[in-house]
């Protein structure tokens, strides 16, 4: 007698299983967006390959990142030069759909002007990144585009600026974007002068940045330590960045970044990959440190790192022959004038770093449609770029023209135009 009603109550709970299971295939995509990590790359990004295109490749490619946005900036080379590289990189990997927002293309005080004066009484100055150096070209002023090896490009950046949409973001997902600086701390400078609570509203700041007391004879660091180009070549945002109130400050210095290089062995494991990606850092890849990439993989993978120090870091400002040089001070022995607690990376995993970079560059860029269309990019960016798998990167010598510099009037006018000091 009880036969069909247990029936019935088997096809409904069978049912509602059924519907459980569509509800969670349904809200599975949605609930793996949601997990991804945020982060906003903010980078000097020159190119085509080296060290910063390679940085935003291997966030990129990463499964685990939703990239809000690109923020380029003047360091390795000029910011309007560096955008057409970065929306470039874009198009040929198939991910047109991040933004590229122009950001400082001056620093707030520092100039190659007074750089040239300063080096009149305390000596030169090795590297000094769009200053004195270029990629394939002679060194050029702030608003040549000189020819682009790997194509022009096509689409173009962002009419929003750096430092409004990083506060823009961070106000839009309180406490859960992470800022990944690897170029000079510029835009993260504005950022903070726009609003006070940017720093406090971000998850973390991931920098590439500062020389404690590196281990080398490499002749830009053995006798000048303390000199890094990332907090030398705008002193005043660097110092500003490093008071600021970061919930979470993870440092990536010289002295573990020299541990690390882009060796032959590790470009010819990348062009065994027929993807984009691949090919493109296959193609203009070179022996260099992994400066931004180290940085980049250890917050994707934090076991990278087996040594860390919880140091008061800060920069010199005061114009003198120590001028943009990092300071640092182990706890209770900081002058106590605003310096934050700052986590210094100091040694690292270096084959499993190696094993995890080659992967990141060599998988599927994700929010590409279909493996075919993989295939025609890769195609595209063989003919596009001239592949040829016998020949490594190139290297060019450069010559020196003037540049120019800005003192901040606003923010649109200190962003692309410029008035002497």
């Amino acid at each position: 007698m009880d036969l069909f009603p247990k029936i019935g109550n088997q096809f409904k709970m069978g049912r509602n299983w059924i519907l459980a299971l569509l509800v969670v295939a349904v809200l599975s995509p949605v609930a793996a967006a949601q997990a991804r990590r945020k982060v906003i790359i903010d980078q000097d990004a020159a190119g085509p390959g080296g060290t910063d295109m390679q940085a935003i490749l291997s966030l990129i490619n990463s499964p685990d990142t939703e990239v809000l946005g690109i923020t380029v900036l003047t360091g390795d080379a000029w910011r309007d030069e560096e955008v057409q590289h970065t929306l470039r990189l874009l198009e040929l990997i198939g991910r047109t759909d991040i933004p590229v927002l122009p950001g400082a293309a001056f620093p707030l005080v520092n100039s190659k002007e007074y750089i040239a004066k300063w080096e009149t009484l305390y000596g030169k100055i090795i590297y000094q990144g769009a200053w004195n150096y270029a990629k394939g070209h002679a060194v050029h002023g702030p608003n040549e585009i000189p020819p682009m090896p790997e194509g022009a490009a096509t689409t173009k950046a962002s009419t929003e600026d750096a430092a409004h949409f990083l506060v823009r973001m961070v106000n839009k997902y309180p406490h859960e974007v992470t800022v990944y600086a690897a170029g000079p701390m510029t835009d993260l400078a504005l950022a903070l002068a726009l609003d006070p609570r940017f720093a406090e509203l971000t998850k973390e700041l991931i920098v590439m940045g500062g020389s404690i007391n590196p281990q080398t004879d490499d002749p830009e660091f053995a006798l000048t330590p303390k000199r890094e180009f990332n907090f030398w070549m705008d002193p005043e945002a660097s110092r500003a960045v490093l008071h600021a109130h970061w919930p979470r400050f993870v440092l990536t210095t010289v002295d573990i970044s020299m541990k690390t290089r882009m060796e032959k062995s590790l470009i010819e494991q990348v062009r065994k990959s027929p993807t984009p990606a691949a090919q493109y850092v296959a193609k203009y890849a070179e022996a260099n440190y992994l400066w931004d990439e180290l940085a980049a993989v250890a917050w994707l993978d934090p076991s990278i790192i087996t040594k860390s120090q919880k140091l008061y870091i800060d920069v010199n400002v005061d114009h003198g022959a120590g001028y943009g040089d990092t300071l640092a001070w182990a706890p209770g022995q900081q002058p106590g004038v605003g310096e934050q607690l700052v986590e210094v990376q100091q040694d690292l995993d270096k084959e499993k770093f190696y094993k995890e970079y080659v992967e990141l560059l060599t998988r599927p860029t994700p929010g590409v449609r279909g493996e075919a269309q993989t295939r025609k990019q890769s195609a595209n960016l063989r003919e596009q770029i001239g592949m040829d798998s016998s020949h490594g990167p190139r290297t060019h010598n450069a010559t020196e023209i003037p540049g120019r510099h800005v003192r901040v009037v606003d923010l649109p006018a200190f962003l692309n135009q410029g008035v002497p000091i």
